[in-house]
C-alpha cells in the first residue's frame, strides 16, 4: 500500500477565513497557481463547474433569442479610445501588445479587457435599418484586466473567465426591459444551482460600468463580512451608438441611434461559491454544479467478498449514472477507506455512498451528507430514489443557509457612529438612508473604507442621510467589498 499522506485543511475558518480561503480551493484541486501573478489554472474539477455553469446560463439565453458569437482578444488602440469615459475606466487596467517578434507593432493592441469597442465597430457595419434590430449576442470568453490590487484566487484575477452579452435594440423601451429578463436568468444560475443569495439593484454613478447609463447587479456577502459583486447588467443609452455609429433608419425612414446593453457573469462565481459553504473539512458543493455528485466508496477488508463488493458498487454505479447522476468510484487499493472520505470530503462531493460485506449481507448500502454529515442506512432497491431526495435536500439546504446567514447579517442603521461601529465590529451590508449626493458616498468611502454596493429594487421609505443628516433620497446598502 502506497504512503498515506493527506494534508487537509489547517485553519478554521472562523479564526482564518483568509488562509482557510486559499487552502480550500487550492488543496480541494478546484484551482492551483500558475507562474503569471494573478493568472490562475483551472484544474479539471473547477472548470467542469464553470462548464455546468456556462451550459445551464447559455441554455437560458438561447431561450430568449440569444446567439453566441466570438469577436478576437486584441483591441486596436484607436477603437478603446473611442469612448472616452469607457477607456478612462479601464486604462490603468489594459495590457497591452506592443511587438511582435522583434518588430515593433505600427498601433499598440490591447488584451481584450471587455469588447464593446471591437464588437461595435462590427455592429455599425452590419445595423443599417429597423428591421437588423434587435440584434442580441454573446461571447463566451476570457478577458484580461491587469489590476494592481492584491490578486485573490477566483475573486480578483487578471484574467477570468465570463459571459459578455452585446445588445442593441430600436427603442429605449425595448432595451429597459432586458434588464429584467437577464437579471432573472442570473438570478436563477446563482441561487438554483450555486445556492447563492444575494441582493439585487442598481449601482451608483460612482460604482457603475465606466461608459454606462446605469448599472444593475447582484450582490453576495462572504462569510467574513465582506460584499462582491456578482454577475451584472448595464444600461448604455446610446453612449456607445454616438461614438460607434450606431444607426438605422426607423420605420418611417429617419436616422436613429440605437440603444444597447451589456452584461456579464463570471468564474467569481465559483470562488463566491466555495466560500459561502466550505468548512474547516474543504469545498461543499451544491449538487446541481457539483462534477461529481456521487462518490461510491467499496470497503474492502483484504480480499473477503472483494469480487462480491465491487460488482455490487459497479451495479449501483451503473444504476445511478443510468438515472442521470453524476458518479465516480472509488476502486483505488493503495488508499485506506479512511483516507478516501477525507479526500472526497475536501472536495466538496455533495453525497458518498459505503458498500461492505455487512451491507451486502443486509442488503443495503450507507449514505453520507457531505452538507451536515447525516449518514442513513438505505434498502440497495431505494438508491436512486432516495439519492434523488437527498441531492435535491442538499441543494435546497445548503441555500436556506445561505440565505440565513445574509439575513443575520444585514444591519439597519441611523447613525454614522453606528454605521462605523458595525463595520469595525461585525461587518455585512448596512442598511442606511443616504441623501443621493455623491460626496457624502465618497466620505464614508475615505473615512471608512465602505461603499455603497447597491441600491435594492425593492424601494423603502428613506429618512435622514447617514452621513450628513439631510433628508434621504435612498435606502441602500453600504459594506466593505472585494
Amino acid at each position: 500500500m502506497a504512503e498515506q499522506k493527506q494534508e487537509g485543511i489547517t485553519v478554521k475558518k472562523s479564526e482564518n477565513f483568509d488562509e482557510w480561503y486559499i487552502q480550500s480551493i487550492v488543496k480541494s484541486g478546484l484551482v492551483d497557481y500558475s507562474s503569471v501573478s494573478g493568472c490562475l489554472v483551472f484544474k479539471p474539477s473547477g472548470y467542469a463547474i464553470w462548464e455546468i455553469i456556462q451550459k445551464n446560463t447559455d441554455a437560458e439565453f438561447k431561450k430568449i433569442g440569444i446567439q453566441n458569437v466570438y469577436f478576437p482578444i486584441f483591441i486596436p488602440e484607436r477603437l478603446l479610445k473611442k469612448e472616452k469615459e469607457h477607456v478612462k475606466g479601464f486604462s490603468p487596467e489594459v495590457a497591452w501588445v506592443t511587438h511582435a517578434g522583434d518588430s515593433k507593432l505600427e498601433e499598440r493592441l490591447a488584451v481584450r479587457p471587455t469588447s464593446e469597442t471591437i464588437m461595435y465597430e462590427s455592429y455599425s457595419k452590419w445595423i443599417r435599418s429597423w428591421r437588423d434590430l434587435p440584434l442580441r449576442l454573446n461571447q463566451w470568453n476570457n478577458v484580461v484586466r491587469w489590476e494592481f490590487k492584491h490578486p485573490i484566487p477566483l475573486l480578483r484575477t487578471r484574467e477570468f473567465l465570463w459571459n459578455e452579452g452585446h445588445t442593441v435594440f430600436a427603442t429605449k423601451e425595448e432595451a429597459e426591459a432586458e434588464r429584467d429578463e437577464i437579471l432573472e436568468i442570473y438570478k436563477k444560475i446563482t441561487e438554483e444551482y450555486l445556492a447563492l443569495p444575494g441582493i439585487i439593484g442598481r449601482k451608483t454613478d460612482a460604482e457603475k460600468f465606466a461608459g454606462a447609463v446605469a448599472t444593475y447587479s447582484i450582490e453576495h456577502l462572504l462569510p467574513d463580512g465582506k460584499a462582491v459583486q456578482g454577475p451584472d447588467f448595464h444600461n448604455d443609452g446610446q453612449n456607445f451608438s454616438k461614438v460607434f455609429d450606431i444607426n438605422f433608419l426607423d420605420k418611417g425612414g429617419k436616422g436613429q441611434y440605437a440603444w444597447q446593453n451589456t452584461w456579464a457573469i463570471s468564474t467569481r462565481e465559483i470562488g463566491v461559491m466555495a466560500a459561502t459553504h466550505g468548512d474547516d473539512k474543504g469545498l461543499v458543493l451544491p449538487p446541481r454544479v457539483a462534477p461529481i455528485q456521487i462518490v461510491i466508496i467499496p470497503i474492502i477488508f483484504k480480499d473477503v467478498n472483494k469480487k462480491e463488493v465491487l460488482s455490487k458498487a459497479k451495479k449501483i454505479k451503473i444504476s445511478l449514472e443510468e438515472s442521470g447522476f453524476r458518479v465516480f468510484l472509488d476502486v483505488r487499493e493503495e488508499y485506506t477507506a479512511g483516507w478516501k472520505f477525507n479526500e472526497w470530503e475536501l472536495k466538496g462531493v455533495p453525497l458518498r455512498l459505503e458498500i461492505g460485506p455487512k451491507d451486502i449481507e443486509k442488503k443495503q448500502v450507507v449514505l453520507v451528507r457531505r452538507d451536515n454529515s447525516e449518514k442513513l442506512m438505505i434498502k440497495e432497491t431505494a438508491v436512486v430514489k432516495k439519492v434523488l431526495e437527498m441531492l435535491d435536500s442538499i441543494q435546497e439546504n445548503m441555500y436556506k443557509k445561505a440565505k440565513k446567514f445574509l439575513s443575520d447579517n444585514i444591519s439597519i442603521v441611523k447613525t454614522y457612529e453606528e454605521l462605523k461601529n458595525i463595520l469595525k465590529n461585525k461587518k455585512g451590508f448596512i442598511k442606511a438612508s443616504w441623501c443621493g449626493d455623491h460626496h457624502c458616498e465618497n466620505q464614508v468611502k475615505l473615512e471608512t473604507g465602505a461603499t455603497i454596493r447597491v441600491i435594492p429594487f425593492e424601494k423603502e421609505k428613506a429618512t435622514k442621510c447617514v452621513y450628513c443628516n439631510k433628508a434621504g433620497k435612498e435606502v441602500v446598502y453600504f459594506a466593505k467589498a472585494y
